[in-house]
């Protein structure tokens, strides 16, 4: 189905939006969040005075600060650094007129990216200023990072950068995807595993292998990627109408396939979030009756961001704001 068959105009209210997870902010909130500012307007990868401003206003580093609020301030700076660069990656690169709808453009951009990944070009051959960054990051997870954790994180963002490609060949088509489709691609176009990925790294821990693949670990973090994605297509389905980008937002993804209105729409994404909260729950107190230090911190770590997202949206002109 096309956008414009699935698109309608009505206007959302949106509702309160329940979370039993506990609300934090890092202390280190100002002091990141202006050193990561200008390490970003330094990068090259925000075009414009007008891009600068309306980042300024968005506050990105109150989202780390909100998801990550435990840990230190050193790594305050790497996931607040980080959450910028897939921020602009994301508007700039995606998002933008000149890359959104043309996938083989953003294929062509891709191998700088994944060289980065792999480590095998020197840092003087980037020409993208999104490469010279992702380097920069990369190295400094690597210097924090134990081998598994590092491959997680690597094979987590190239999985981001893939979805994107799928995300561009629909809007050149002008496709909203299917519901299936949608919901098993949101995860990595939201860029959660990339930002999940960093929850002990960041918290100079370590999740072994075992324990990220145990089966209710794996199904508490994929449950905290649905939450993120879905809260945040509610708070972004108004913005992304007005501007016509509500094609991969699961509100006009059930009105195009499910013939849903837009307020039946938002209930059954409210319904799903509801469900996915009282498994989370349920799942906690599992995971707590056998869990060592390290995986009860990886869950409560997964917590903030479910709770961290909700807060940060609320008040961000990012959202609240045209």
């Amino acid at each position: 189905m096309t956008a414009t068959q699935g698109r309608t105009a009505v206007s959302l209210q949106i509702p309160s939006i329940p979370c039993p997870f506990p609300s934090e902010i890092n202390p280190h909130v100002e002091e990141t969040e202006r050193e990561s500012f200008a390490w970003l307007c330094a990068s090259g990868m925000i075009p414009d005075e007008e891009t600068v401003e309306r980042y300024r206003r968005a506050r990105f580093g109150d989202l780390a600060a909100r998801t990550y609020p435990r840990v230190d301030r050193e790594m305050l700076r790497l996931v607040t650094d980080w959450c910028m660069w897939l921020f602009a990656f994301d508007d700039g690169f995606c998002e933008s007129v000149r890359h959104g709808r043309r996938p083989g453009k953003l294929v062509r951009e891709l191998p700088e990216l994944l060289r980065v990944l792999d480590d095998l070009t020197p840092p003087e051959h980037f020409r993208s200023p999104y490469a010279r960054t992702l380097l920069e990051v990369r190295n400094r997870v690597a210097a924090h990072a134990l081998p598994d954790q590092l491959d997680r994180w690597c094979a987590a963002t190239r999985d981001y950068l893939y979805a994107q490609v799928w995300e561009a060949g629909n809007r050149e088509a002008d496709v909203v995807p299917t519901v299936e489709d949608y919901l098993f691609m949101r995860r990595r176009t939201g860029a959660m595993p990339p930002v999940v990925t960093l929850i002990d790294i960041a918290g100079r821990f370590h999740l072994t292998p075992e324990h990220w693949m145990h089966p209710q670990v794996r199904e508490l973090t994929q449950l905290c990627y649905d939450l993120v994605v879905w809260d945040n297509d509610i708070f972004s389905y108004a913005k992304e109408q007005r501007h016509d980008r509500a094609r991969h937002n699961l509100i006009n993804v059930l009105v195009a396939h499910r013939g849903r209105s837009e307020e039946e729409a938002l209930e059954e994404v409210l319904a799903m979030h509801r469900r996915a909260v009282d498994r989370m729950v349920e799942l906690d107190a599992a995971v707590r009756a056998w869990a060592p230090r390290e995986v009860i911190e990886f869950v409560q770590g997964l917590e903030h961001w479910v709770s961290g997202h909700i807060a940060y949206a609320l008040a961000s002109s990012r959202y609240t704001q045209p």
